[in-house]
C-alpha cells in the first residue's frame, strides 16, 4: 500500500497488513505529520456510498507539527596571526628564545653546568668493543701468559669455552628464526 501525506506530499510504502480494518494512525517520516490511516479498500467503499448521499460536516483542523530549524554545525574560522610563528618576537615571548642575542657557548656550559654523558648506546657499544679486543688479546697472549704464569691455564681454558658456548647459543638461535 502506498500511503501520501497530506501535509508535503511524500509518499511511503507500507505493508497491506499493517493498517488494519479499525485503521491505525500513522505519521510522515519527513515532516512530522499525524493522520489516522484506514486501508485503502475500505476508503474505496466509503468513499462509493458517501457519493451517493452528501453530508456536510464540519473541516477538522489539521494539527500541523511545528518544525523546528536544524541546527547547523559552527565552522571555526582560522584566525589569521598577528604575528609569525617564527618571528624573533614570538619566539622571545613564547618560548624565551631571542635570535640575535649571541653568547659564548662556554659562558653557558659554565652558568649551567651541565654534565656531559656519554651516552647509553655509546657506552654499549664502547663495551662490546672493548670486550672483543681484551678476548683477541688474550687469545693471542694465551701461550706467553701460561707459560709466564701456569696456574692463569686453567681459568683461560674456561674463559675460551665459555666464549665458544655463548657464540654456538647465539648462532643457534639466529639460525632457528
Amino acid at each position: 500500500m502506498i500511503l501520501s501525506c497530506n501535509s508535503c506530499g511524500k509518499k511511503f510504502v507500507v505493508p497491506d497488513n499493517a493498517i488494519t480494518a479499525a485503521g491505525r494512525i500513522v505519521q510522515c517520516g519527513s515532516c512530522g505529520n499525524k493522520w489516522k490511516q484506514f486501508p485503502i479498500n475500505i476508503i474505496g467503499k466509503t468513499q462509493s456510498f458517501s457519493s451517493s448521499r452528501k453530508t456536510v460536516s464540519k473541516p477538522r483542523p489539521i494539527n500541523r507539527k511545528i518544525q523546528k530549524p536544524k541546527k547547523t554545525k559552527k565552522v571555526a574560522t582560522k584566525k589569521i596571526r598577528e604575528i609569525s610563528l617564527y618571528s624573533p618576537e614570538y619566539l622571545a615571548k613564547k618560548h624565551g628564545i631571542k635570535i640575535g642575542e649571541l653568547k659564548p657557548q662556554k659562558n653557558i656550559l659554565q652558568n649551567k653546568k651541565e654534565k656531559v654523558s656519554f651516552g647509553f648506546y655509546n657506552t654499549l657499544i664502547f663495551l662490546i668493543i672493548f670486550s672483543i679486543a681484551f678476548s683477541r688479546i688474550l687469545y693471542f697472549s694465551q701461550d706467553f701468559i701460561v707459560s709466564t704464569f701456569p696456574i692463569t691455564e686453567f681459568y683461560l681454558t674456561y674463559f675460551f669455552e665459555s666464549m665458544r658456548n655463548i657464540f654456538e647459543i647465539w648462532k643457534n638461535l639466529i639460525t632457528s628464526y
